[in-house]
């Protein structure tokens, strides 16, 4: 019954499509889809950005917004962009590390330490990513990242050591290789799936962000909560250049308008839900620990190991994002 009705959805979803090509006078019905929760910061930005889409364009945009992977999941909603199936949408960047090793940058562990290492990491990358996007005919609208991460376990993490033997929840390549380097057995596991997975113990660890545990209730299946910060991984937007290109020039300029706004906005929701999302860990009762010396130290190791690793798969382009970074840190 799932099945039928997603695949319900989809085939509802591909009808605006021709209608978005026909003359920009007339009305489009767009789809939006991203696999993140009603409550989840992103979705709430994602909700004003179509509120300012459909003033800017006096409502001759409308968008439709399919939440929580409803409709298309996180692996599919790239393609389903690319192929009309939905006008917009969102993923989280990384966990399409296996199409091009660029889209891995802000998984690396340490690598960025904050929000201002976080958007300098992303205006360096920034052209390359947008390029890659156009090529597949998609435009990039804004990117937002989460807030930094953290492990989720039953018991207190003082050093790497501790995760050893784990069978660790992990969402890219970049987490799988870093869960495999530390001696952990990496999974793969949606946001949505996190709770079941730890219920029937596919997973009894993950690394992710204070959002992601509260999304997830994490409380209900771990005890502590160990912020390291370790990634500030982001979340890119974008939309059909075709759907996007059949748009009058003012509805097209209304659109990346929003988006800029948004962008600003969803850094600012970020900070936010970092310090509101930890605070709510520790108010269900999990033991919100800050990273010991050793911890961090393990941390670091690890880190220099995956920027060697990465730099030599990214060639070029890696070599030049990283060492301008690295120029300027």
């Amino acid at each position: 019954m799932a099945l039928n009705r997603r695949a319900a959805l989809v085939g509802a979803a591909a009808l605006p499509f021709a209608g978005a090509l026909a003359p920009a006078s007339a009305q489009a019905r767009w789809q939006f889809a991203t696999p993140y929760p009603d409550g989840n910061f992103h979705t709430r930005n994602v909700r004003e950005f179509i509120t300012a889409i459909e003033a800017g364009t006096g409502g001759r945009v409308g968008v439709q917004l399919h939440s929580n992977g409803s409709l298309l999941p996180m692996p599919q909603i790239k393609r389903g962009a690319q192929q009309g199936q939905v006008q917009l949408g969102e993923i989280l960047l990384s966990a399409y590390g296996n199409e091009d090793v660029f889209f891995e940058l802000d998984s690396i562990p340490q690598l960025a330490r904050n929000y201002d290492d976080a958007r300098r990491l992303m205006e360096l990358s920034r052209s390359q990513i947008e390029a890659r996007f156009n090529r597949q005919g998609l435009s990039v609208l804004y990117m937002v990242p989460w807030p930094s991460s953290g492990f989720y376990t039953n018991f207190p993490v003082e050093s790497l050591e501790n995760l050893r033997g784990t069978r660790m929840r992990t969402f890219n390549a970049m987490t799988n290789r870093f869960a495999t380097l530390i001696g952990a057995t990496p999974t793969l596991v949606q946001a949505a799936e996190v709770p079941q997975a730890f219920a029937t113990g596919v997973v009894n660890a993950m690394v992710t962000s204070a959002a992601t545990g509260v999304d997830s209730s994490a409380w209900d299946f771990s005890r502590h909560f160990t912020p390291v910060g370790f990634t500030f991984t982001k979340n890119v937007v974008f939309v059909n250049q075709r759907m996007l290109a059949a748009l009058s020039a003012a509805d097209q300029a209304a659109i990346r308008t929003a988006a800029r706004a948004a962008e600003e906005r969803g850094w600012r929701m970020s900070a936010e839900a970092l310090t509101a999302a930890e605070a709510t860990l520790a108010q269900r009762g999990m033991t919100v620990t800050q990273a010991s010396p050793a911890l961090l130290a393990g941390m670091e190791r690890v880190s220099e190991t995956m920027v060697t690793e990465w730099v030599a798969r990214a060639g070029e382009d890696g070599q030049r994002v990283i060492a301008a970074y690295r120029a300027r840190s």
